[in-house]
């Protein structure tokens, strides 16, 4: 009688080794395990080639990469944990080096006096405070007002006015940018909405001049007036040829 197949007669992954480099797969992993328990270095040294060549079939990307006979190599040691013996034509590296864990990146606690106009800006007046030239300094802060009121409008969805932007610039800039009571913005709404509404009536516009195009040259009207040209230019013809009749 054949014996039942029972949970603890059956091999699941969870039961398994734990793959190393799962791009390489559970096969190459056991390959390396057994070339690890050869007795003689010219076995290792002879399977261990096998090896790096069917590791280089499994990932052709690592051919893009440069000295990727060399990245074959580490990554069988890597398999190995660091215990096969072979002649390997580059350095054995160590888990020292492979293990490097990268510093933490510090989070940006750097305070923004008005966020819907961003940090950018900030640093923008801090360059314009340091211009000298004053046609040049007048076109910066210019720019940057205008900047300023896109992005107001992109996130309060409204119209602003230009006195509210100047006193913010003013504010941010601590009282040592501003421009002229009666400078006139941009007007332009830089909403996406708008701009797709404005799109969407100029190609409207363009369909209906090419209709209206059409009907004058191609349409029912055009061949009308066609017509109506060609029976003039008969009248025409016959009331010269009954003048000439009674001329002679």
């Amino acid at each position: 009688m054949a014996k039942e197949n029972t949970p603890a007669n059956f091999d699941y992954n969870s039961t398994r080794n734990k793959l190393i480099l799962s791009e390489y797969g559970r096969n190459v992993q056991n390959m390396v395990k057994y070339i690890v328990a050869l007795p003689t270095k010219e076995e290792r040294n002879r399977y261990a080639q096998v090896v790096i060549d069917l590791m280089g079939f499994l990932n052709p990307h690592l051919r893009d990469v440069a000295d990727f006979k060399h990245k074959l190599w580490d990554h069988l040691h890597i398999i190995s944990d660091y215990q096969i013996d072979v002649d390997s034509p580059y350095p054995k590296p160590s888990p020292e080096a492979v293990h490097i864990k990268p510093a933490p990146l510090n989070y940006p606690n750097q305070r923004i006096k008005y966020k819907h106009y961003g940090k950018t800006i900030e640093l923008m007046i801090e360059k314009a405070k340091a211009i000298e030239e004053p046609d040049r300094k007048r076109h910066m802060i210019q720019a940057i007002a205008n900047f300023m009121k896109m992005a107001y409008v992109q996130w309060n969805k409204d119209s602003v006015s230009d006195e509210s932007i100047l006193s913010d610039l003013y504010a941010l800039s601590g009282g040592t940018l501003k421009l002229e009571d009666n400078v006139n913005l941009n007007r332009v709404d830089f909403r996406p909405n708008n701009f797709q509404q404005n799109s969407n009536n100029n190609n409207n516009r363009g369909r209906n001049n090419n209709q209206n195009n059409q009907n004058r040259g191609g349409g029912s009207g055009g061949r009308q007036n066609n017509n109506q040209n060609r029976n003039n230019n008969q009248n025409n013809r016959n009331r010269n040829n009954n003048g000439g009749s009674k001329k002679y």
